[in-house]
């Protein structure tokens, strides 16, 4: 569908339209369609018992399992890397995609609980936009539990190709696609989508209580 097929379906301008999508963080329209033909509007369901006290169990188990799947797996030496950067970087971001970055919101949060101020942005285009204009005193996390976070980039956007800023991705999978990316803090997962949050909102929490345990106080700021 075009800009003028979607106005005339909402009995709308094409300028409303074009409104619209600056409103909600997008460039334009194109960015738009580019988002809604990768994006996957699928609900999964964890628990499939005629109980609800038995479903409440089933998905329960689900989340523990991804948990301690993280548990297991992720780098403690990568842990204390990243912290060490929280530390040294002069300029700190945090950025994710739909429910990843109420992940960095919480992150920002608990940061700022030990005086460790840190930027963050909802809309995606506002966070490409940071990441654009960052340089090397810049660190930027990325949650993503995929690793997909840059896949949704227009191919206009364009990245300096020096004094970029060190990249961190929190993801599930090798990151190794993206020339941006710095280091990645990698962990395993069980198929499908219903610990996903939870295991990056555990990793978040792991970076706080460490962050807190190499340097802490509660009014730690430089």
């Amino acid at each position: 569908m075009t800009v003028r097929d979607i106005a005339k379906a909402c009995h709308v301008g094409s300028g409303s339209i074009s409104r619209f999508c600056k409103d909600i963080g997008l460039q334009d329209f194109i960015e738009l369609k580019e988002m809604l033909n990768t994006a996957q509007f699928r609900f999964e369901s964890a628990a499939f018992s005629q109980s609800t006290d038995l479903r409440i169990k089933e998905y329960g188990s689900r989340v523990s399992q991804s948990i301690e799947m993280v548990t297991k797996t992720l780098s403690r030496t990568r842990l204390q890397t990243l912290c060490r950067d929280l530390k040294s970087y002069e300029n700190i971001a945090v950025f994710g995609r739909l429910k990843a970055e109420s992940v960095a919101i919480n992150l920002q949060a608990d940061l700022m609980m030990m005086g460790r101020q840190v930027y963050t942005h909802i809309s995606y285009a506002e966070q490409i936009e940071y990441i654009r204009q960052a340089g090397k005193k810049d660190l930027i996390l990325i949650f993503s539990h995929g690793g997909y976070y840059f896949d949704y980039l227009s191919e206009r956007t364009s990245w300096p190709p020096n004094d970029r800023p060190k990249i961190w991705m929190i993801s599930n999978c090798c990151t190794n696609k993206y020339n941006y990316v710095s280091k990645a803090l990698v962990f395993k997962s069980l198929p499908g989508h219903v610990g996903h949050p939870y295991q990056l909102q555990y990793i978040a929490g792991l970076i706080a209580q460490e962050y807190f345990s190499l340097y802490g106080s509660y009014s730690n700021s430089e």
